[in-house]
């Protein structure tokens, strides 16, 4: 799971949001000097925002939740949005890979074996922290490779099972240079209608490497990811060895271990662009993402409002297991389910919660508590082998806990939902909130947004820039493209404390 602790020299803008301004005791971004920052706190709705992990150790920072009735109440942890899910900054990352040229894989022997042994693999050393586009995260990757090929998975990837892209984009400008790679294996169906059709398993690869940037520890050295994500993954390889056993589901399965996701979600908002079965085809995302500290046999699941059918097919799933299931409804977040629910594909995002360890050195393999992981491995697939014998599918509810452009400084609103797609200009918009100014201009779904007001948009972060510029109530412009052809709109900025929920 990301966060963000941007390069020295540069300007952060970031938002706090929780219930209260009451609530926030204590806030602390890594932000090294001679950087500027620039924090608001807004008070925020608990349903209508993703819920990321404390960004400082030992922060005083929860409360209960009030707004889940007839659910276990989950703790509110601070939510912060900083500029944009992605979490750029003015600041290269340059010097950041902390890799050698050529990395020592540790050997692993042939065939599948536990969770646990997944989870010790991807976490040693010797892979230096997994860093996207590293020497390491390569090792990672073959290893991944080699797995869904010892399960006789169908490689999905224009490279066998590897799926490569570029790191740094328009829209990830401070991205490493380089390439990292996605690893995707298809497990086909059994039913001829069916089999056209999929499931995505999903889990990130990659970690901090030396945690130069992202790190809430000391940078220099190596951050090993146990829990994130090598237990996502291991949970992954555990589902894919069990729904690969007996009776082959109707639907194809596919599994995918993503690149990029510590660096602003890169990887699954590449595979998104190009899937290996259409988009339009894909019935729901399941995402795995530090899932290997069970604590108080607590498990939160992310995503309970993206479709009606899951209050009925979670807990079924869970009934032989007797996980403690803490629902939280929205579908947004900072973690890889994002780039799915933003193409309104149903998600789930399974979570065991932030701990101490979070994106510090220390999270090594031997803190990973195994029998929990193994229970969050038999509950994953009792889910998808659920979904994938399913002949009706899933009825999407787009937009809840809605991931929209938020600006510090002013309270300005245009409602626009920023898709993380690469585009060599300006902001792909994934869609626009109804009633929303932006709605009201006509813009869309697929609409790239380059100009706002007497400002050129040329990414996301200067979108945020020039959306902070305004007031409520302050008549703009807006330019974009659309199939190529630059149209105009005028609108009439909100207010995001009168945006609707």
């Amino acid at each position: 799971m990301f966060s963000f602790n941007p390069p020295a020299a540069s300007t952060v803008i970031a938002t706090a949001i929780a219930p209260s301004p009451a609530s926030i005791q204590s806030f602390r971004l890594n932000v090294p000097s001679p950087s500027k920052t620039i924090v608001r706190i807004a008070p925020q709705d608990a349903r209508s925002a993703p819920r990321l992990p404390q960004h400082r150790r030992g922060a005083n920072l929860a409360e209960v939740d009030p707004h889940l009735p007839r659910r276990r109440r989950v703790p509110v942890v601070l939510r912060v949005t900083l500029a944009f899910v992605s979490l750029t900054a003015y600041g290269g990352l340059e010097g950041q890979q902390g890799q050698p040229d050529e990395a020592a894989c540790p050997e692993y022997g042939e065939g599948l074996g536990s969770p646990m042994e997944t989870v010790r693999y991807l976490a040693d050393d010797a892979l230096g922290g997994r860093l996207s586009g590293s020497a390491g995260e390569r090792c990672a990757g073959d290893y991944i490779a080699a797995m869904f090929a010892s399960l006789g998975l169908e490689p999905g990837g224009e490279d066998g099972f590897f799926q490569e892209l570029p790191l740094a984009s328009a829209a990830q400008p401070h991205a490493p240079p380089g390439r990292g790679r996605n690893v995707v294996g298809i497990l086909r169906g059994s039913d001829p209608e069916l089999r056209e059709s999929a499931v995505v398993v999903g889990a990130h690869y990659d970690h901090l490497g030396l945690g130069e940037f992202g790190s809430t520890g000391e940078a220099g050295e190596i951050h090993n990811g146990a829990d994130d994500n090598a237990s996502g993954v291991a949970a992954v390889l555990a589902a894919a060895r069990a729904l690969r056993g007996g009776l082959r589901p109707a639907r194809s399965i596919v599994f995918i271990a993503f690149t990029g996701e510590e660096l602003g979600l890169i990887g699954s908002a590449w595979y998104a662009n190009h899937p290996a079965i259409p988009l339009e085809e894909t019935v729901a995302m399941i995402n795995l993402d530090m899932v290997g500290r069970l604590e108080d046999d607590e498990l939160i699941v992310y995503g309970m409002g993206t479709a009606p059918e899951w209050e009925e097919i979670v807990p079924a799933a869970n009934a032989d297991l007797g996980i403690s299931l803490a629902w939280e409804e929205g579908g947004f977040g900072p973690s890889d389910h994002t780039s799915f629910y933003a193409n309104e594909i149903p998600v789930l995002h399974f979570f065991t919660n932030v701990h101490a360890d979070y994106h510090r050195h220390t999270d090594d393999a031997e803190k990973i508590d195994a029998p929990g992981l193994g229970r969050v491995a038999r509950l994953t697939e009792n889910v998808v082998r659920t979904l994938a014998n399913r002949t009706e599918r899933l009825a999407v509810i787009p937009g809840v806990g809605e991931r929209e452009q938020r600006a510090s400084g002013s309270g300005a609103w245009l409602g626009t939902v920023p898709d993380f797609t690469p585009v060599d200009v300006g902001v792909l918009l994934a869609g626009v909130t109804e009633g929303s100014p932006a709605a009201g201009g006509g813009l869309a779904r697929g609409d790239v947004l380059i100009g706002l007001g007497d400002y050129e948009v040329e990414d996301l972060q200067a979108f945020t820039d020039a959306l902070a510029a305004y007031r409520p109530g302050d008549e703009v412009v807006l330019r974009y493209l659309r199939d190529g052809e630059e149209r105009r709109a005028t609108v009439r900025l909100g207010d995001r404390a009168d945006r609707p929920q």
